[in-house]
């Protein structure tokens, strides 16, 4: 029985010191164009195993997970069909960057001034500029207030925590 179904793929934001990691793609689709390292999930590979791998073939850069930053389903996002990506945050911690496998180059620049991206990437990379201007705008007390407290959670005054549904 054969499925028509979308596949499943990473995309990382990779933070390189304070420079975030472009590929120039040296394959199509977007041929010769600068994008996020990622690619697709292998079977039976988590999605951080996998955006981990990724990076490190395709920039020579050993990277952690930092955070997830979003999914993106747009079935027109990627010319060779129906794609979600899964992007995460990620830091480099070992290793001098370097192109491999697919990856024709790799570029370094500022988060806030990439040039024009393959796929969804600029959307992508937006979304993270946005998020980390978000975060560093809040101050240390109102993050105290935002953060869960011991239950998991904040309850307004004097209602009752809710038992067997969420």
């Amino acid at each position: 029985m054969g499925w028509d179904v979308p596949r499943v793929a990473v995309d990382a934001v990779l933070l390189h010191g304070r420079q975030l990691v472009l590929v120039r793609r040296g394959k199509e689709p977007f041929r010769g164009r600068y994008a996020l390292p990622g690619g697709f999930v292998e079977f039976g590979e988590s999605l951080e195993e996998a955006v981990e791998r990724e990076v490190l073939e395709e920039t020579g850069l050993a990277a952690e997970v930092e955070r997830l930053l979003g999914v993106y389903g747009d079935p027109g996002r990627d010319p060779r069909g129906h794609i979600i990506s899964v992007a995460y945050v990620l830091r480099s911690y070992a290793g001098d960057p370097k192109a491999a496998t697919d990856a024709a180059a790799v570029k370094l620049v500022p988060p806030n001034r990439t040039p024009p991206l393959a796929f969804d990437h600029d959307a992508i990379v937006a979304d993270f500029l946005t998020s980390t201007s978000r975060a560093s705008s809040i101050s240390p007390a109102r993050a105290r207030a935002r953060s869960p407290g011991p239950r998991g959670g904040r309850r307004r005054r004097g209602t009752a925590p809710s038992r067997g549904r969420p």
